[in-house]
């Protein structure tokens, strides 16, 4: 095998590895919302993801049988469904649940949980218990060839640049929207930033929602790579907590470092070894270096 050949294969794997960068990003950019900003353990996140690709289905589904003719344009407006859904289901979960289990990081866990066991069971209901898959605009389709020998899948490229567009806003969005002034106030001294006249609990409940309704096009990116089922979500939770921890609870560069970090390290390994011999090597590489840096990559900050 050629110089060039070796190249090839490696630029491609590590392409691969930049998909499941994009899917861990918008997972750990929702979950470092909820929980490095608000100390919420929310064991559901993965479901409200779940949402988003059924957003994505449905829309293909409903396009395919009664607009054929939207079947080229109906993806754009399926991910900003897919935000809508998860957005209002995060809102509904704050305001019915979570906002009676502040600083009660354990019992928001067990709760949480047990709304992912609830929701699981409603797509099984209500959309049946078999993966499905959405039907991909032809313009999602095929591959970018920048020299002979190098694929690379215009869906993976158009993951890339919906994960930079969602991150970008949301750390121009922290940094310097009203919301963004009052999360950072909030997470500072809650009882100052009520004092001062925020509404923290209209903070709370915004900030989960949000949360949330990333997670919701992170579903929504993962139907590019992947098909969908009632459990889909679960599969990432662990690995969106992961990212959380080891870029640092209140970090959002640390999440986009770690996330970056751990996929471009699984899909390296999984070229040479067996996917969970892989996944056995990230996960110890993870575990040493916190055992060097306990608090993650960036220092957190502890909500007050």
């Amino acid at each position: 095998m050629s110089f060039s050949e070796l190249l090839n294969i490696g630029l491609m794997q590590g392409f691969a590895g930049l998909s499941l960068f994009a899917v861990l990003l918008l997972m750990g950019l929702g979950l470092a919302i909820i929980f490095g900003q608000m100390g919420v353990i929310n064991m559901a996140h993965g479901e409200f993801m779940t949402i988003g690709a059924y957003t994505i289905f449905l829309g293909s589904t409903l396009a395919e049988k009664y607009a054929p003719s939207m079947m080229s344009t109906y993806f754009p407006i399926a991910i900003v469904l897919a935000f809508g859904f998860a957005f209002a289901a995060g809102w509904l979960v704050e305001w019915a649940l979570i906002r009676h289990l502040y600083k009660r990081p354990l019992d928001t866990l067990l709760a949480t949980w047990g709304v992912s066991l609830a929701m699981q069971q409603c797509f099984r209901t209500f959309i049946g218990p078999k993966e499905v898959s959405p039907t991909l605009p032809e313009w999602l389709m095929g591959s970018w060839a920048p020299q002979a020998g190098l694929d690379i899948p215009i869906n993976g490229l158009f993951v890339l640049a919906l994960t930079a567009v969602v991150t970008v806003s949301v750390l121009i969005a922290l940094a310097k929207s009203r919301w963004g002034l009052r999360v950072r106030a909030t997470v500072s001294n809650r009882t100052m930033a009520n004092a001062i006249g925020i509404n923290t609990q209209k903070t709370d409940r915004l900030t989960f929602a949000i949360g949330c309704g990333i997670a919701g096009m992170a579903g929504a990116a993962f139907t590019t790579i992947g098909s969908t089922g009632p459990t889909s979500g679960s599969l990432y939770i662990v690995d969106s907590f992961l990212v959380v921890t080891f870029g640092g609870a209140a970090s959002l560069l640390g999440t986009v470092v770690s996330a970056f970090g751990i996929a471009q390290t699984q899909s390296i390994t999984e070229f040479f070894m067996s996917g969970s011999m892989a996944k056995v090597i990230t996960l110890s590489l993870i575990v040493l270096i916190l055992m060097m840096r306990p608090q993650g990559l960036f220092a957190s900050k502890v909500r007050r």
